[in-house]
């Protein structure tokens, strides 16, 4: 997270048992305001603990926790859950500790996500543009050079349709690639032409892909597809999921239906990501829920 501390102003937590760190929390406090927030700079938020800790455990570490924030003046937490199919075994007593504080769910995305181990026929459309890929000899590399894709595709794409820039420039994407090897570019060539590219987040159970463009005529001869079948098919079929990220926009409130159908028509589904808003002062709730 160092490559962007200067944005944010960190107030990440530690959690110790007899010396022994048991729990971690990335957040950020959010300048001028009593509250913190589930960290701004990563993707998923969340609690982490050891996969041996069990669910009383991990809520009495979450309301000392919240208690540690409401003795440091902090009135609210927002908490951004993680998407269940991320954890290697289940997970999900934060859920029911958001229950027990009676905590407000203010935004729902939806990510469409395939199960690799039950996956559904890819959509008829699908299928003929990946043809026409094989039939044009579209060719899929993957490696840690990033450049051609920032600079040719993903950047243009962004500015000509949204006015913005990826959240990484081409530099933050590459330092975190270079110290982390789960992180990978794959691209779509013809003749050695990039027509498209997609960048990976690879963890013990998901591929996620952070970064999915394409340029015009690598849509029109099916390249992105032909990539992401490769993808779903080959590279990554060792994996329970496959995660093509969110399809919503204006804070969850809406759903772009065209990139829901086209991620859809690869087999993919949806998962809730939830957020909620805790106030730091029901900490006493998760107590009185917990044995004596």
């Amino acid at each position: 997270m160092d490559y962007h501390k200067d944005r944010f102003h960190d107030f990440s937590l530690m959690a110790y048992e007899d010396d022994k760190l048991v729990a971690l929390l990335p957040l950020n406090r959010v300048d001028g305001q009593e509250r913190v927030t589930s960290h701004a700079g990563l993707t998923y938020g969340g609690f982490v603990v050891p996969r041996g800790v069990r669910a009383l455990k991990t809520i009495e570490y979450l309301y000392h926790t919240l208690k540690y924030l409401f003795e440091q003046g902090i009135t609210e937490l927002y908490y951004k859950q993680l998407p269940s199919f991320y954890n290697e075994i289940p997970s999900e007593e934060i859920d029911y500790a958001m229950f027990l504080l009676e905590a407000e769910l203010y935004r729902v995305d939806i990510a469409s996500t395939i199960n690799l181990r039950h996956k559904l026929k890819y959509q008829e459309r699908r299928n003929r543009s990946i043809k026409k890929a094989l039939g044009n000899n579209i060719e899929v590399k993957g490696d840690n050079d990033f450049a051609e894709f920032w600079t040719s595709i993903l950047t243009p794409n962004l500015l000509s349709r949204f006015g913005v820039l990826p959240v990484h420039s081409l530099e933050e994407i590459s330092f975190l690639a270079a110290n982390n090897p789960e992180i990978r570019q794959y691209n779509a060539y013809l003749d050695g032409k990039i027509l498209a590219g997609t960048t990976i987040f690879e963890t013990s159970t998901t591929a996620h892909a952070q970064y999915i463009s394409a340029s015009e005529e690598g849509r029109a001869n099916g390249a992105l597809d032909f990539l992401f079948d490769k993808l779903i098919t080959e590279y990554y079929s060792h994996k329970d999921f496959f995660d093509f990220g969110i399809v919503n926009e204006d804070q969850g409130k809406k759903v772009n239906g065209g990139l829901l159908d086209w991620k859809e028509g690869f087999g993919g589904r949806s998962y809730a990501h939830r957020f909620f808003k805790v106030n730091t002062a029901n900490c006493h709730m998760l107590k009185s829920a917990l044995p004596v």
